[in-house]
């Protein structure tokens, strides 16, 4: 296919306005619900791989939309009841196929690049770390963007119905909400690993879908086997997508779908059976930066100023409250934990996680070293802690101060309670209080039983 032939078929065919609606209500939505970049590193627009993810996200909805509009075009032929006379020309008919199903994909992957363009720039003024391991994550989306047009295109015209592109976008749409309910590893909803496992098969099989849950951990990303399994796939589809643009019977068409059959296959043998193969951690992105005992990962490394200062203070007040069993260190947490999963706790270091509330509210060097005092003296085995982690600092301190966090209910019933503690734990004696603290630090480092921490420091139910 020449240019001149691309030219011809992108002015006749649909495929510029189903780019154009696509990428405009996809930036539309990503700006809407894709996330701040000032106050979340997941955000769309704050780091390369969070970018490629949520723009791979939005394929729920803009894969069907391209399957749809494949499938309308393909009914081009038939509207204008000329079947029978191109089926009479010499011109082979894989000729045509290539140049109307290429031009469509063509089009749909370079609206998708146009996405990733628009979401680029805005990651370019909120990051200075930059690297190729998003680049996977956004070529398989192009791809299978292309794919949806060129499948959606043998769909119509072997089924030259008016029905066919609404009934094939609404099924891949109904199929792929299917799957991606099947896959969130890392999802909100995701309480242990135990549940995100529990998908059994339907775990490998989920991979197979165009979209991937938008992640709550920048520093993971897809792993190679999930690109080659779905890489494999769309190879399939558009094998697919061709076979039935070119078949002129029906025995071809059926043979057209010797592709898809055998690409799941394969792509089932490649895929990850596990979430923990299915997302690994960027290890050039978790590198450690340092400055003295405050440590970073090389994504964070421009927080890395504005922490050490309120870090070597806080532990330093740490080790004169604590004594030899204080923590030496500050570094950023680099596991993964799904929602309800216990997180990674160090008596070595203080583990920090600059999504955590607690830091993103942090807006002064005062309140980031109570947080850090917060983290290190009563670290959160699950979510929450506010209430006790407020009285741990001011403990430290000396003086009674809610950690920041964000204004609302739930911040209101952990000042109240975290008040209630600390006027009784101020009423006993030093070397009571000691005891307590002690105690608290115990209970929340094993995260076993169902005694609360702050209960421990208010000597009972508050």
């Amino acid at each position: 296919m020449n240019g001149r032939i691309l030219r011809i078929e992108t002015r006749r065919s649909l495929a510029p306005w189903a780019g154009l609606g696509i990428t405009t209500s996809t930036v539309v939505f990503l700006f809407l619900l894709g996330g701040d970049a000032a106050e979340d590193s997941s955000a769309w627009t704050a780091q390369w791989t969070s970018m490629a993810m949520w723009t791979r996200g939005v394929l729920f909805y803009a894969w069907p939309l391209a399957l749809g509009a494949g499938a309308l075009q393909g009914l081009r032929d038939s509207r204008s009841k000329m079947p029978e006379l191109l089926s009479s020309t010499p011109r082979p008919a894989w000729h045509r196929a290539a140049s109307l199903g290429g031009t469509s994909a063509v089009v749909l992957a370079s609206a998708f690049a146009v996405l990733v363009v628009i979401g680029g720039v805005q990651v370019l003024a909120h990051t200075e770390y930059t690297h190729v391991g998003w680049v996977p994550v956004s070529l398989v989306g192009a791809l299978f963007l292309a794919a949806g047009a060129v499948l959606g295109i043998g769909i119509g015209r072997s089924l030259p119905s008016v029905f066919t592109p609404p009934m094939a976008t609404m099924a891949a749409f109904l199929l792929g909400q299917l799957l991606l309910i099947q896959s969130a590893p890392l999802a909100s909803g995701v309480g242990t690993w135990e549940e995100a496992r529990g998908a059994g098969p339907w775990g490998r099989i989920a991979l197979l879908a165009p979209a991937v849950r938008e992640t709550q951990e920048t520093l993971f990303t897809l792993s190679a086997s999930v690109h080659a399994g779905q890489v494999v796939w769309v190879i399939a589809l558009t094998a697919t997508g061709f076979g039935l643009l070119a078949a002129a019977s029906r025995r071809a068409r059926l043979l057209a779908l010797v592709p898809t059959v055998v690409g799941a296959a394969v792509a089932l043998l490649i895929l990850p059976s596990t979430p923990e193969e299915t997302y690994v951690l960027d290890k050039a992105a978790a590198e450690k930066v340092c400055d003295g005992a405050v440590c970073v990962t090389a994504m964070q490394r421009t927080r890395l100023a504005g922490l050490t200062g309120p870090g070597e203070k806080a532990l330093g007040l740490m080790k004169g409250a604590l004594g030899s069993r204080a923590p030496a260190g500050i570094r950023e947490r680099t596991t993964i934990v799904p929602y309800l999963e216990v997180k990674e706790r160090s008596r070595e270091d203080v583990l920090i996680d600059f999504d955590d509330e607690v830091v993103r509210y942090a807006k002064t060097d005062e309140d980031l070293t109570r947080v850090l005092l917060g983290l290190g003296m009563a670290p959160e085995c699950s979510f929450g802690g506010l209430d006790v982690q407020s009285v741990a600092s001011s403990w430290v301190m000396g003086e009674f101060r809610m950690l920041p966090s964000a204004p609302g209910p739930a911040a209101e019933m952990a000042e109240k309670a975290a008040r209630s503690a600390w006027k009784r734990l101020t009423a006993l004696p030093k070397a009571e209080q000691r005891e307590r603290i002690d105690a608290m630090r115990a209970s929340a480092f094993s995260c076993e039983g169902e005694t609360d921490p702050l209960e421990v420091l208010a000597g009972g139910p508050l």
